[in-house]
């Protein structure tokens, strides 16, 4: 019977999810271009999108960039998030709220406001960024142009992405923390450990399942970043070069036509993230119902 109840919500994602899935992987074994959207029937073609895709030079350049691009930007994202959280458990408890209130906002800022204030900031003729730095003494960076070259590209990119995803990371590496046992916090304080020491052989061991998901969780958000490159690359960006694999599928699908290649390309980028989190969802599976 109570299987019973479960059966509209079921429902509801399966068309919800199943349905656009289903259709892009038959559409990923048909011709499917602009004739097809004006009604000509799509022709099968077998495994010729996915071998369009992989024989493509660019396809791997992207690849490449895309999975650096992910795993530098979690990496940070972790570091700084996670040292965010232990700060917040020294400080005072309205200080912390205040300080969580600060965060939550800024997370909950929609992407393109976000992207709008980042633009501004490094924007080469009035950004405070290039006026700052040419004000200690980077007399160089006066009009430097940041989407102009790859590494200034992707130094702006990550930033981005990282300032929008450190604070959940906080959020959620800062209540678990505070679920640990302040007991043996204490004790290994008696015990002489220092914060480092802390860390490593209590606070990381207790919070490691949570540490995994989060980080699980930032890879794939950083693998399927979109937005924030394909609006990036309109203020200037070089896009041949500074193209990750949403911004790819982008470009194959809706500005180059060929739908067919651009469901085969992402569904090797579903493929890819369910390789990433292979091993999590096995961990699951194993857990005792």
């Amino acid at each position: 019977m109570a299987a019973l109840l479960l059966v509209p919500a079921v429902a509801v994602v399966a068309l919800a999810l199943g349905y656009p899935l289903v259709r892009q992987v038959v559409m990923s074994f048909q011709q499917f271009g602009l004739a097809q959207q004006f009604g000509q029937p799509p022709e099968f073609v077998g495994l010729s999108n996915y071998t369009s895709v992989l024989s493509d030079p660019s396809f791997w350049a992207v690849l490449g960039r895309s999975v650096g691009f992910c795993f530098v930007v979690a990496l940070i994202t972790m570091v700084v998030g996670t040292a965010g959280a232990l700060l917040l458990t020294a400080c005072s408890r309205p200080v912390a709220v205040c300080v969580q209130v600060v965060m939550l906002l800024a997370w909950a800022m929609p992407v393109l406001s976000s992207l709008q204030v980042f633009q501004w900031m490094f924007d080469s003729r009035s950004g405070v960024v290039d006026w700052a730095l040419a004000g200690v003494g980077f007399d160089g960076m006066a009009g430097f142009n940041w989407f102009s070259t790859p590494g200034a590209f992707f130094s702006v990119a990550g930033l981005l992405v990282t300032w929008m995803s450190v604070p959940l990371v906080v959020f959620m590496v800062y209540a678990a923390v505070t679920q640990i046992d302040t007991s043996v916090l204490e004790a290994a304080a008696l015990d002489g450990a220092n914060a480092v020491q802390a860390f490593r052989h209590v606070i990381a061991p207790s919070i490691a399942p949570v540490l995994a998901l989060v980080t699980l969780l930032e890879i794939i958000w950083d693998l399927r970043v979109f937005t924030q490159f394909h609006v990036l690359q309109a203020n200037g960006g070089i896009t041949e070069q500074t193209n990750v694999l949403g911004t790819y599928v982008y470009q194959v699908g809706l500005a180059g036509g060929n739908y067919g290649a651009a469901s085969a390309a992402a569904l090797l980028l579903l493929l890819l993230t369910l390789g990433i989190s292979a091993r999590y969802i096995a961990l699951l599976l194993k857990e005792p119902a």
